[in-house]
C-alpha cells in the first residue's frame, strides 16, 4: 500500500471498454506523479491509501480491469511530516574578543 496526495482529477473521454467510467485522479507519491483509479471520491487534497498490482485490479471492480493504482481509502487525519527528525543546524557565533595577531620581529 502507499500514501499519496490526490494533486487533480484526470479526464480521458476516449477509453476502452473495460475500463468503464471509473474516475481517474493524478496522485503524488513522493515526487513521482501517478495515475490512480478513484474507487472512493476522493477531492484534490486529500490523502489517500493507494494499493497496486492485482489488488489494484479487484478493488477497482474487477481482475481484468486495466488497473495497476487504485485508491481505496480516505486518509481522515494525517501529518506527513510527523516522525521526521528534525536535524539541528549549527550556527557560528562570532566571538567578542579580537583574534590573535601573528607576532613577528620587527
Amino acid at each position: 500500500m502507499l500514501i499519496c496526495k490526490v494533486l487533480k482529477p484526470l479526464v480521458s473521454t476516449n477509453r476502452i471498454p473495460d475500463f468503464e467510467h471509473k474516475h481517474l485522479q493524478v496522485v503524488l507519491d513522493g515526487s513521482s506523479k501517478k495515475v490512480a483509479v478513484d474507487a472512493v471520491g476522493c477531492v484534490p487534497g486529500d490523502w489517500v491509501i493507494c494499493v497496486g498490482s492485482s489488488a489494484a485490479r479487484e478493488a477497482a471492480g474487477s481482475k481484468s480491469y486495466p488497473s495497476d493504482l487504485t485508491i481505496v481509502g480516505i486518509i481522515d487525519h494525517w501529518d506527513p511530516d510527523a516522525g521526521k527528525s528534525q536535524t539541528p543546524t549549527a550556527t557560528a557565533i562570532p566571538s567578542s574578543g579580537s583574534t590573535p595577531s601573528s607576532k613577528g620581529g620587527s
